[in-house]
C-alpha cells in the first residue's frame, strides 16, 4: 500500500508512517491474539456468564479469527475444565490454553481436558509476594520451574505469565527470568502490568530489554486503572511483542484490560498490522458480550459504541450530506462496516442545525426551501434544550406538522 494511512475503508495519519517513525517501531514478523474474555474478563465484578454464553462467546471468537483462547483454570474448576473440553472435541481452529498456577497437578488438568498449552502465573514482585501471599522469591523462582518442566513432560506450549512485571525492581526481575529460563526455558514470556501502572514509554522499553536478552517470543498483558492498556499493549507490540492479551469490550479485573475491538482496529488501521482477525466481528462479539455479561458499554466508546456514529452538530451534519455519497472517510476515520457495526446516524439536538434538519426531511421525502428549515431547526434546539436530550423521530413529525398548520 504506497499510502498506508488512507484505504478504501480508513483514513489516518500519515504521521503514523514517517520514516521516523517506522524507524523506530520493531514491528513483530507474525502477530497473534490471545483473548482472556473467559478469565480475566470474568473476573470484573458482577460479570458472570453461564456455561451455554460461555461456549457462544468461544465460538464467536474462534469464527472471528482470534488465535488463542484462554478457557480458565480447569484445575480449580469444573465448569473451566467442562468448557475447555467441549471446545477440545470442537475443534475450532483456535488455539486452546488453560490459566495455571505452578503446580504440576494444574499441569496435568490442562492436559487431561485438551489444553495445547499453558499460561503459568507466578508473582515476580518480592513485596506482592512478601506481604500478599506469605511467599519468597526463591519459592516462586522453584514453582516456575517445576511447573515449567512439568509442562514440557505433558506436551505443552508455555507461556510463563509474570504477575505484577511492571512493579518488579528491573534488576531483580531480569535475574528471576534468567535463573528460571536458565533451567526449564519457558515457550514464550508473558509481561504483565497486573495494576495497570506502566506507561506507554516504560512498556516498549520493556519488550525492548527482553528480546535482547531472551530468545523466546515476548507476549503483553496490559491492565487499564490509568486509561492505557490498550495504548500499553500497543507499545509493546510495536516493541516487538508477539503475542496481544486482550479482552472483549476491555473488560476484567479492576478497570479491566486491554480491549479486542480497539487493539484489532488500531493494529490494522494505525500500524498497518493485519493480524487476520475478521475485523467486521467486532461489534457483534461485543453486542454478545454485553448482553451475556449484562451490563451496557459507554454510548461513545471507540469502535463499537452505539452513539459513536451519531451526529448532533451541525457543522458534522453538513461534512456529511456533502460527503457521504462520495467521500465518507473525509469525516470519518474508518467505516462503520469495517468493524460490523451500525452506520452514520444523524441525531436532532440542542447542537443541530440547518444541515441535521435537512437530513432528516430528506429521509421523510420532504423538500423544504431553506428558510422554512432554518425556522425548523431553531425549533429542534429550543425544545432539545428544554428537554436535555436528543429528540425522537415522533417529537420531530409533531414538528414539522406544527410548522405546515
Amino acid at each position: 500500500m504506497s499510502q498506508p494511512w488512507k484505504s478504501s475503508q480508513w483514513f489516518t495519519s500519515c504521521w503514523n508512517h514517517t520514516e521516523a517513525v517506522r524507524a523506530w517501531r520493531q514491528l513483530p514478523r507474525r502477530l497473534q491474539f490471545h483473548d482472556v474474555t473467559l478469565r480475566d474478563g470474568e473476573q470484573q465484578a458482577g460479570i458472570a456468564f453461564d456455561p451455554r454464553q460461555r461456549l457462544a462467546i468461544a465460538r464467536q471468537l474462534a469464527a472471528s479469527g482470534v488465535h488463542r483462547i484462554e478457557t480458565g483454570m480447569p484445575a480449580e474448576s469444573a465448569e473451566d475444565a467442562a468448557l475447555l473440553e467441549t471446545l477440545a472435541a470442537e475443534n475450532l481452529g483456535a488455539q486452546l490454553l488453560a490459566f495455571a498456577r505452578c503446580a504440576p497437578k494444574d499441569v496435568l488438568a490442562a492436559r487431561a481436558y485438551g489444553a495445547s498449552g499453558i499460561v503459568l502465573k507466578i508473582t515476580t514482585s518480592e513485596h506482592l509476594l512478601r506481604e500478599g501471599i506469605g511467599r519468597s522469591l526463591e519459592w516462586a523462582t522453584g514453582a516456575a520451574i517445576e511447573a515449567l518442566r512439568a509442562a514440557r513432560e505433558s506436551g505443552l506450549y508455555s507461556v510463563l505469565f509474570t504477575i505484577d512485571a511492571t512493579r518488579t525492581e528491573v534488576p531483580a526481575y531480569l535475574a528471576f527470568l534468567e535463573r528460571v529460563c536458565g533451567e526449564a526455558p519457558p515457550d514464550a514470556i508473558a509481561v504483565a502490568d497486573s495494576y495497570g501502572v506502566a506507561t506507554p514509554e516504560a512498556i516498549g522499553s520493556m519488550i525492548r530489554n527482553l528480546r535482547q536478552r531472551f530468545t523466546q517470543p515476548i507476549e503483553i498483558h496490559c491492565h487499564d486503572d490509568f486509561g492505557l492498556a490498550t495504548a500499553c499493549t500497543l507499545a509493546g507490540v510495536a516493541a516487538g511483542a508477539e503475542v496481544a492479551h486482550v479482552t472483549i469490550c476491555g473488560i476484567g479485573e479492576r478497570a479491566g484490560n486491554a480491549s479486542l475491538e480497539e487493539t484489532v482496529m488500531a493494529l490494522r488501521c494505525l500500524y498497518g498490522i493485519d493480524a487476520g482477525i475478521r475485523t467486521e466481528a467486532l461489534y457483534g462479539l461485543s453486542q454478545l458480550v454485553q448482553e451475556s455479561g449484562r451490563f451496557r458499554l459507554p454510548s461513545k466508546q471507540a469502535i463499537v459504541g452505539e452513539g459513536l456514529y451519531r451526529i448532533e452538530t451541525d457543522l458534522v451534519a453538513g461534512l456529511h450530506r456533502r460527503c457521504k455519497l462520495e467521500a465518507p472517510l473525509e469525516y470519518l476515520p474508518f467505516l462503520p462496516e469495517m468493524a460490523g457495526r451500525p452506520g452514520v446516524e444523524v441525531v436532532l439536538g440542542k447542537g443541530s442545525g440547518r444541515a441535521n434538519v435537512a437530513e432528516q426531511l430528506e429521509q421523510r421525502g420532504i423538500d423544504w426551501v431553506a428558510e422554512d428549515v432554518e425556522r425548523l431547526a431553531v425549533r429542534v434546539r429550543e425544545l432539545a434544550a428544554r428537554e436535555e436530550r436528543l429528540l425522537t423521530s415522533a417529537e420531530f413529525d409533531t414538528l414539522i406538522a406544527e410548522m405546515r398548520k
